[in-house]
């Protein structure tokens, strides 16, 4: 199948997960949006819960190379690691896919899907990960962290804080305002390099 025929199945499965969820959403449904026909879906994918995890990596692809584009190394790293949580916190509605990966909405969904999930949600880290490794090269965080650990610590605070939004809890703005900013201090006063560490 040619790249263009599948970029329009996997656009107009995103549009219809998007809107009506899987459950609602079918491979029919998706062949009309796509203008092809159901055959044409099926060899673009196997399943449709192949579909839905072909739509999520693509989503999450395109979001982290959004974001990829604002990490410029020659900033301090605290700033970028800001900007990127206020930037996701807010990208986040436009992408209710990927929210729904990371606050868990799909795993009991599709419990076959789990594994995969968990997979997904490592990709969603790379951006975090590569600005905690410049903060090292700046000399600006500690090098005796495991990053990857960090990454998804960083994440799963980020998700906390987008699930509280989600239910009305808080108010998005006053979350970045302040608690964003309390918050990071404490996470960037244990990133920071200890007194006599090389």
């Amino acid at each position: 199948m040619d790249r263009e025929k599948r970029s329009e199945i996997l656009a107009a499965a995103c549009d219809l997960f998007t809107h009506f969820g899987f459950k609602k959403t079918s491979i029919d449904d998706v062949a009309q949006k796509a203008g092809v026909a159901k055959g044409t879906v099926y060899l673009a994918t196997k399943s449709k819960a192949d579909l839905f995890y072909e739509v999520l990596l693509k989503e999450i692809r395109d979001w982290n190379a959004e974001s990829a584009v604002h990490i410029d190394p020659a900033r301090p790293a605290e700033e970028l690691l800001f900007e990127e949580a206020s930037r996701s916190f807010f990208e986040l509605d436009a992408r209710p896919l990927i929210k729904g990966l990371l606050t868990g909405e799909f795993d009991d969904m599709l419990p076959k899907l789990r594994e995969r999930f968990s997979e997904l949600r490592q990709v969603c880290v790379t951006n975090l990960l590569e600005i905690l490794r410049i903060g090292i090269r700046q000399g600006r965080f500690r090098d005796d962290l495991d990053l990857t650990q960090v990454a998804h610590l960083l994440l799963d605070m980020h998700v906390a804080t987008l699930m509280f939004h989600l239910k009305g809890a808080i108010d998005a703005q006053e979350v970045m305002a302040t608690r964003a900013q309390i918050g990071f201090a404490l996470i960037l006063d244990g990133l920071k390099p200890r007194p006599g560490s090389p």
